[in-house]
């Protein structure tokens, strides 16, 4: 039976046929916005292995703060641009909504990626106000 679940990226796809095809290994995705989109679903559903897989390993942190307590209830995903900016560049702008201890937050960031190896990593991000 296929899902219905609504894809926390928020495409009008279920996550089966959207991030989840990636999170499962199906596929990689074809571009820095699906990786965008895969790695946002990643972090609501606290998918460290696969945040951690699709960094840059030149940029990638020891610790992702996944284990935080509390933990963001991610509550959205806006992906305001997407620029191919050469064959192995890219950048996305987005805006995350979450909750935090009752309160409302933004993550807006511009974040650069670099297709390696047969697959786009997320390099790193300017976050602005």
């Amino acid at each position: 039976m296929k899902s219905t679940t609504a894809c926390p990226c928020g495409s009008t796809l279920n996550y089966e046929a959207c991030c989840g095809r990636y999170h499962a290994q199906i596929s990689t995705p074809p571009n820095a916005e699906a990786l965008m989109r895969a790695r946002y679903s990643a972090y609501v559903n606290g998918m460290e292995a696969y945040i951690r897989a699709t960094w840059h390993l030149e940029t990638c942190p020891d610790d992702l703060g996944m284990d935080a307590t509390p933990r963001p209830q991610w509550l959205g995903l806006e992906v305001r641009l997407h620029s191919l900016l050469n064959e192995n560049h890219a950048m996305v702008e987005f805006v995350a909504r979450y909750k935090l201890n009752g309160r409302a937050y933004r993550l807006h960031e511009i974040s650069r990626f670099e297709f390696l190896a047969g697959q786009w990593l997320y390099v790193d991000g300017e976050q602005k106000p």
